[in-house]
């Protein structure tokens, strides 16, 4: 009888529930150009370990462009930082994003797209453009300075 009962529960469903409220729209910071997101990243980004190691970042918005949220996805190494796709798209996926923006640092100091960022970019692109979500920018940050991919023309 135990052994029974202890299969259904096994088996049985969890239900997921999810509540969300916006924010009051007003309220939103909006990010209408590459240099709006690296001003909220900074906000967020600890200073301190920018130079130190290589960290990626996910920023989710609204379909008017107003921000949802900020998460770091991960934390490497000074030579590189492994992401998952799997991660970026549930949150996005939770937060019900239009839009994302992708971000990472160079601890190096070194603004240059890397042909690991193109590979892991145009995937992303991929993923996103399945979901319906898109992809507005995927960023490189170094203490000084900032480097867009949509203003490069990578995206």
């Amino acid at each position: 009888m135990k052994t029974k009962q202890l299969a259904t529960q096994l088996l049985s469903c969890a239900e997921i529930e999810l509540h969300y409220k916006r924010p009051l729209f007003d309220s939103m910071v909006s990010i209408t150009q590459p240099e709006d997101a690296v001003k909220t990243l900074r906000q967020f980004i600890n200073p301190n370990t920018l130079d130190l190691k290589e960290a990626f970042w996910l920023l989710t918005l609204t379909n008017s462009n107003r921000l949802i949220g900020v998460s770091e996805i991960t934390t490497g190494t000074t030579k590189g930082v492994q992401i998952s796709p799997k991660l970026i798209f549930q949150i996005a996926l939770k937060t019900n994003a239009v839009a994302i923006i992708v971000a990472h640092n160079h601890p190096s100091g070194k603004l240059k797209i890397s042909e690991s960022d193109k590979k892991e970019t145009q995937k992303l692109k991929l993923l996103a453009d399945k979901m319906e979500i898109t992809l507005l920018d995927h960023l490189i940050i170094t203490s000084e300075s900032f480097l867009s991919f949509a203003y490069e023309r990578e995206l």
